[in-house]
Order: structure tokens, then sequence, then C-alpha cells
């Protein structure tokens, strides 16, 4: 059995919890079970947590909701772990929601669990902090009125730091230290979301989400460009 994480999984179905749990154990990984948002906080108030299974329908209330909360440091000092949100809902305007509210990656249900595993698997990997900075361009990129510090991890505005989930920030960091290159999709799945099988079209979703949180618009001296037929470039004048 391998090392693992320490994992929180939040499902109001006990058959699947449990099964969850099983899996994830066999894995090598702690898990603790909350079949309730009010069990999910009590749970992120006492130890820490590596990563959040995180289902959107529960009894007393929705995970969007949550983790919005979770991000806004409103449940303690668990705002930066990451979060894997599970739904029946598979309309593209439910994963921006997802996506919008804080997740660092979104399944559909019903899932196939070794896609979930692998999910799991990549999340964690992900480091908190970036690898040494020699091999992978500066720490700090200006672009237009924002800056990006990879060390710190936060991009900064004229209004103060701006709220990123961690796929949001790994994605923009990876585009904004090579600017002018073009990625395709794939390309980019490689970069920051690791050996997971995600549906390409994931990456538009995340560029969405990003141009909004940054409040990009036409005429700024900066754009995160379409490359038809390819995939995104990130232009810094």
């Amino acid at each position: 059995m391998s090392d693992g994480g320490r994992l929180l999984v939040v499902e109001d179905d006990d058959n699947l919890r449990m099964a969850l749990r099983d899996n994830l154990e066999d894995e090598g990984h702690a898990v603790v079970e909350a079949p309730t948002l009010a069990a999910a906080e009590a749970a992120v108030a006492g130890r820490p947590f590596d990563l959040i299974v995180l289902d959107v329908m529960l009894p007393d209330g929705d995970g969007y909701t949550w983790c919005r909360r979770l991000r806004a440091g409103a449940l303690g000092g668990a705002r930066a772990v990451p979060v894997l949100m599970l739904t029946a809902r598979s309309l593209e305007d439910d994963l921006v929601t997802g996506l919008d509210a804080g997740a660092d990656d979104y399944l559909t249900k019903p899932y196939r669990l070794r896609e979930l595993l692998a999910r799991v698997r990549a999340l964690l990997r992900r480091p908190s902090a970036p690898a040494e900075p020699s091999d992978r361009g500066p720490d700090r990129v200006p672009f237009g009125r924002f800056t990006l510090d990879r060390l710190a991890r936060t991009v900064t505005g004229p209004e103060g730091p701006v709220g990123l989930t961690r796929t949001e920030f790994d994605l923009l960091a990876w585009l904004s230290i090579h600017p002018g290159r073009a990625f395709d999709r794939d390309s980019l799945l490689d970069a920051v979301w690791g050996e997971v099988v995600v549906d390409p079209r994931t990456v538009d979703n995340f560029v969405s989400n990003l141009k909004k949180k940054l409040g990009w618009r036409r005429g700024l001296d900066w754009r995160i460009a379409t490359v038809r037929g390819v995939g995104y470039r990130m232009e810094i004048d």
C-alpha cells in the first residue's frame, strides 16, 4: 500500500460514500466521511486535509455554496485544499458554476472509478508551491495591471489579490511564463492536469473562467488569445 493523503469525502448516499471510502483506502489514503455539509464543516475545523471530494446536492445545502465559503476562508484554514466536485449534473453551465465556486476538478455521475482515482492522484501530485524557478521562467510575471507571483502563488491586481483555484492559477502561470507560444489543449492538459483523462474542452471552461475573474475585455494590453484549430496563447504587450 502506497503512502496516500488525508481525504474528506462529502457524500450523502451511504452506498456511494462507503464505496468511495473503501476504494480510496485501498489506494493508501486516510478517509474521513461526511454525509452532510454540517459534518464536513466540523471535519475541516479539525485536522487538515489534502483533498476534499465534494458532492453537489446534499441534504443541508449545495456543494457550490459550501465550496465558495471554503475558498473565502469562512471555514478556517482549509481554503487552499484542492476540491474534486461530484455531481449528476453534466451541463456546461453546471461545470462553470463548479469551477467558479472554487472547485479544482469536476466529475459527473455516474463516473468510472478508475477515472476518479486517477483524478485524485493527479490533484494530490500537484505541489502547493511551484518547483524551483531556474528552469520554469521568472518568479514574477506582470501582465496588464496584474502581477503573478509563482512562489507565493498569488495574482494581484489594482483591487488586491484575485481569488483563483489551484488549477486556474496553474493554467495562468503556465501560459504567462510562455508568452507568445501557442499550446494545443492536449499540451495544456498534460502541463496542468497531469496524467488524467479529461475532456479537452475542460480547458475552454477554465480559460473562460480566468477571463471572467481577471475582468478581461477588448482593448487591454494582455489577452489569452484563442488560436483557431489549436488552443490558446498568452499575449502580453
